[in-house]
């Protein structure tokens, strides 16, 4: 989640640039006559610095692992690719989880974790999000919900794609179920729903305090599961992340622990 806001304040540095340099260049052109022709000129180049600072932030996102096999169908789940993202579509035809990546890791990484999950009923959705960020579509549940018929409507998010998950809950608590965060927090008041949060104990990014004080936007009926030997990076499958603690146990192991905490949620 760290990683996330500094590399969104260097993109607005990158902007901040580009029209410091606009403001030098029309100082510069005093004369009328040049002023319209310094002007376009200061224009185009900001923009090329501001195009030029997205590309290379753009890059610098956590790129999945080893996750092929998950893409693929496999005895019990059929993954489909979507315009939004993905579809694991398993034997359950009632429940369905809309998922929002982690801040700046690729949606993929999440394939192991939500392939599982399909496999024990609940069908998932994982959602690509513009520039690995899910704050930039938090509303991307909500044309799944309207596209397809399921009865229970479940949205969460890993880190940063838990808290916009959350904002969506919401403000859409009519068409939300339940809420999954995963080493995240909402940052808003939460509707009478089940929320269900999950947490390495070795997690290194997640911010303890803030994530402690955000429990007063909980709702009433909220569950909290401690991954013993978890940490931030285990519930997707992208490797080592900056800050995060050395986990104790396995990936599998802790997306295992997840997708038995969340069939634990939608038990009546």
């Amino acid at each position: 989640m760290k990683y996330a806001v500094f590399s969104a304040a260097a993109l607005i540095a990158v902007y901040g640039l580009s029209n410091l340099l606009i403001y030098i260049c029309r100082r510069r052109t005093g004369r009328p006559g040049n002023r319209a022709a310094g002007l376009l000129l200061a224009f185009l180049c900001g923009t090329m610095i501001l195009a030029a600072g997205i590309g290379v932030w753009s890059q610098q996102y956590y790129r999945a692992g080893d996750v092929e096999a998950s893409l693929s169908d496999s005895r019990t789940v059929d993954v489909e690719k979507i315009a939004s993202g993905w579809m694991f579509d398993g034997p359950g035809s009632d429940t369905a989880l809309v998922f929002y990546p982690g801040g700046m890791v690729e949606e993929t990484a999440y394939a192991p974790l939500l392939s599982r999950l399909a496999e024990e009923g609940i069908d998932c959705f994982l959602m690509k999000m513009p520039l690995h960020l899910a704050f930039l579509k938090m509303n991307a549940a909500e044309a799944i919900m309207n596209e397809y018929p399921y009865e229970t409507w479940l949205v969460g998010g890993h880190s940063l794609g838990g808290t916009a998950a959350a904002s969506f809950a919401a403000s859409h608590p009519q068409e939300t179920d339940g809420l999954v965060l995963l080493a995240a927090y909402p940052a808003k008041q939460l509707p009478d729903m089940k929320l269900l949060s999950v947490y390495g104990s070795e997690d290194g990014c997640l911010e303890k305090e803030v994530y402690e004080d955000a429990k007063q936007y909980w709702p009433a009926d909220g569950t909290e599961k401690v991954i013993p030997g978890g940490n931030h990076a285990g519930f997707g499958c992208y490797g080592p992340q900056r800050g995060d603690g050395q986990a104790a146990i396995t990936d599998e192991q802790q997306q295992e622990a997840t997708v038995d905490a969340i069939l634990e949620l939608i038990e009546p």
